[in-house]
């Protein structure tokens, strides 16, 4: 018997606006699995499964192959989770028109060479070509910017400390007129997105990150007119200047990703005036402690980090590592913690580490779900053990 606000798989269909086949077929390969399923075997949808559909359909169009879109979309329709959707969607939609431009302005460049040469230039051909494949690094990318808007998200709606990360980090740059910045690891350029008003009027910043995708965000949410910035990708273990070439540079949350830490530090003294600043942003090993055991009493199995990110640079170690490079090294703790209220946003931060989480949570969702919830109802405090080095040459 067909329950109140369920839909059969045809109703479904119909006002989706695909076929029947198109359903069964993602149902079969465990894209979008009915809401209920009655002792018959009919399948039946809700109003809120058409939410993990327009993520599904969206991403098809985007190019993305059944695999890719079964690891990057969440049967989860909380608003939180579906701001969060959107908003990234909305940044991949941005970069997809930012490739096709390119994609564009290369046969453009292509077709002029043959007129006006009367040959193939296959540099440009094969430019073309790379421009075409890009899916890969969209995957990444999507990933990558949702996983860090989850954990912003937590942070920003959670944390005790009025003041703010961003806003503190930034009173610990002392900025003044005239610098000349470089900020490794950017991300999405949050750090000046909420400090831009404070920024003096003649200083020169320079975002760069590894990731071409990050920078894109950086040079959308920042814009092109404002002069002060200019936007670079490259991998911090070989910066691109000569020496002495910036009074301040900025990490933050970075060298505990790097490959080899000393050998950064090495470059960034390297490019630093004499006198010049580093302030580099880390975290300790009390930080967000809660989490992790909260994920483990769910499943002993689960490890949100197969490292220990903080044991390559953190709290603890961070000054001695620094020392080797810095005349002087300052710790300054940044005084917060989070007291959650509600399960998504936490879910979300869980699903967004590094670890076997997935593995463990994947099939036992709705579980999963119900388990943070009850865990959150009356409020659950999370450590935050974080702060900045701050660095002389």
């Amino acid at each position: 018997m067909k329950k109140p606000g369920y839909y059969s798989s045809g109703e479904f269909a119909r006002m989706a606006q695909v076929t029947l086949r198109t359903i069964r077929y993602y149902d079969k390969q465990n894209i979008l699995k009915p809401s209920y399923v009655t002792d018959a075997g009919a399948r039946f949808y809700t109003d809120e499964d058409f939410a993990r559909l327009q993520q599904i359909l969206l991403l098809k169009y985007l190019g993305f192959s059944l695999d890719d879109i079964r690891e990057m979309t969440i049967a989860d329709t909380d608003y939180h989770f579906m701001l969060n959707s959107l908003d990234i969607q909305k940044k991949l939609i941005q970069d997809r028109i930012e490739q096709m431009q390119l994609v564009e302005q290369a046969i453009e460049d292509t077709t002029t060479a043959i007129r006006e040469e009367h040959a193939v230039d296959w540099s440009r051909m094969l430019d073309l070509i790379h421009l075409t494949g890009m899916e890969k690094s969209f995957k990444n990318q999507y990933k990558s910017a949702t996983n860090i808007a989850a954990r912003i998200n937590l942070h920003s709606l959670y944390a005790q400390n009025r003041q703010g990360w961003f806003p503190w980090i930034y009173e610990n740059l002392c900025m003044e007129d005239g610098m000349k910045i470089l900020e490794l690891g950017c991300g999405d350029g949050t750090l000046w997105t909420e400090n831009k008003e404070k920024l003096p009027g003649h200083v020169a910043v320079t975002l760069s990150d590894i990731s071409e995708g990050m920078l894109r965000d950086a040079r959308r949410a920042i814009g092109t007119g404002d002069g002060r910035f200019s936007f670079r990708s490259f991998d911090c273990h070989r910066i691109p200047y000569r020496e002495e070439q910036f009074d301040l540079v900025i990490a933050n949350h970075v060298l505990f990703y790097c490959q080899d830490v000393q050998a950064v530090c090495r470059e960034v003294k390297r490019v630093l005036k004499p006198g010049g600043r580093f302030v580099c942003s880390t975290y300790g090993r009390e930080h967000m402690k809660e989490v992790s055991r909260l994920v483990q009493e769910f499943d002993e199995k689960i490890v949100l980090s197969a490292d220990k990110l903080y044991e390559k640079f953190g709290k603890e170690n961070g000054e001695e590592l620094l020392e080797k490079s810095f005349a002087k090294v300052e710790w300054k703790q940044y005084r917060d913690c989070l007291f959650v209220t509600e399960p998504e946003p936490l879910i979300s931060y869980v699903l967004s580490c590094h670890g076997n989480q997935g593995q463990y949570i994947g099939e036992k969702y709705n579980d999963f779900r119900a388990f943070v919830k009850k865990k959150t109802a009356e409020g659950f405090r999370i450590t935050k053990d974080a702060g900045v080095f701050i660095c002389a040459k």
